[in-house]
């Protein structure tokens, strides 16, 4: 993992992505990090007696990594719609 300094640590975060499928917000964190973007992936689970069904994963990234971010983001959402309808 790279290492980073105080100021990018500070660094504000913006939302990404959510999604409730732990495995699809994985894919996504990957896709991201090989990208070169450091990503922090959040677990919003309820407990699940109070709220059944309730629950879900946030991907945040660095604001000045939030553009390209996504673009990579569009780029595999377009990918997944163009093989689905071929």
């Amino acid at each position: 993992m790279p290492e980073t300094s105080q100021e990018e640590q500070n660094e504000p975060l913006v939302d990404i992505f959510e999604s409730e499928q732990e495995s699809e917000a994985m894919v996504v964190q990957s896709l991201l990090e090989s990208a070169g973007i450091d990503v922090l992936l959040t677990n919003f689970d309820a407990p699940q007696d109070i709220l059944p069904g309730v629950g879900g994963m946030k991907l945040q990234v660095r604001e000045d990594q939030a553009a390209q971010a996504r673009a990579i983001l569009a780029e595999y959402q377009n990918k997944g719609l163009t093989e689905a309808e071929g």
